[in-house]
């Protein structure tokens, strides 16, 4: 028995037949806007990263990078103030990348699904996006007031630590939970425990959010000046490698807000340019180390 033909529908029935021409032309016109809004964008971000080294960049000396500084004869460098950028760095992230890594994996994976702990997200949320200067306020409250230590790298660094945990406690929380649900069954078959999932399933494949997380974190405290100036100050010691926890930590963004509004020296304009192109230096040199892991870690695979 032959089956009877479908009946055809017109294109009258079918809106997709009518505006295929018209939906392809949109299409079209969207993706020129987006691409384009994208090199404009790109174009932007060249020329500002343009105007900020074309100045300093071609001035550096390394007589400038591991130089005193100089509040009175011109001349002066910015050692110190750079190595306890990368030491109040160092201090902070000692404390947050653990603390932030620890927090989220129990958020993702060990918090039970209740009320507590949604107010405990919205908590984190909220302090992740709360201006810097209160923890700089926090910061003096208890290291200045309470502790009575004064303006010091510690400081600074546990207040940066706390000004940066909310935003890793999301990232890696929000990482894992992006890692598919087959991947963790699958380890469960196998036999592996909660623990071994976590270490070999969930972190290796949620990584690449939470070294962009880390990096993102790294750069802010990098150019962080107001928890800085609350917390560590204005100076330095005075010598190039002081490791002395309990001295005043300065950093190099501090120092450029320092000289171009306080410092009295002939050539604060171009002590300015010179430290401000240091630091849009490194932190373009701190994004690439961190993506080092990345890339090595993509290219191990694809052997594989």
């Amino acid at each position: 028995m032959k089956r009877k033909p479908l009946p055809v529908k017109s294109a009258e029935g079918n809106p997709f037949v009518g505006n295929h021409t018209l939906s392809k032309w949109k299409d079209r016109l969207f993706t020129a806007f987006v691409w384009s809004l994208g090199l404009v964008i790109i174009a932007f971000i060249f020329g500002l990263l343009y105007l900020i080294l074309q100045d300093g960049l071609p001035k550096l000396t390394w007589d400038f990078i591991i130089g005193i500084p100089n509040e009175i004869e011109e001349g002066g460098g910015i050692g110190p103030t750079l190595l306890n950028s990368f030491y109040v760095l160092f201090v902070s992230l000692v404390i947050s990348i653990p603390l932030g890594l620890a927090a989220g994996i129990y958020l993702a994976e060990f918090a039970p699904d209740n009320k507590l702990i949604d107010f405990v997200r919205v908590c984190v949320e909220g302090l992740a996006s709360v201006p810097s200067i209160i923890f700089g306020l926090f910061g003096i409250a208890i290291f200045v007031e309470y502790f009575q230590i004064g303006l010091t790298i510690l400081g600074g660094g546990v207040s940066l630590a706390l000004l940066n945990l909310p935003v890793l406690t999301r990232v890696t929380e929000e990482s894992i939970r992006l890692v598919p649900q087959e991947q963790k069954q699958a380890s469960f078959a196998l036999g592996a425990s909660h623990l071994q999932t976590i270490q070999r399933a969930l972190l290796p494949a949620a990584m690449n959010g939470i070294i962009t997380g880390i990096c993102l974190v790294a750069g802010r405290a990098f150019g962080e000046s107001a928890v800085i100036i609350l917390t560590a100050g204005v100076t330095t010691s005075g010598e190039m490698w002081d490791f002395n926890l309990f001295s005043p930590g300065a950093t190099l963004a501090v120092h450029l807000w320092y000289v171009q509004s306080e410092a009295i020296v002939s050539d604060a304009g171009e002590i300015a340019q010179k430290a401000a192109a240091v630091l849009v230096f490194v932190v373009l040199l701190i994004n690439l180390v961190f993506r080092i892991p990345l890339w090595y870690n993509a290219l191990r695979t694809k052997r594989s």
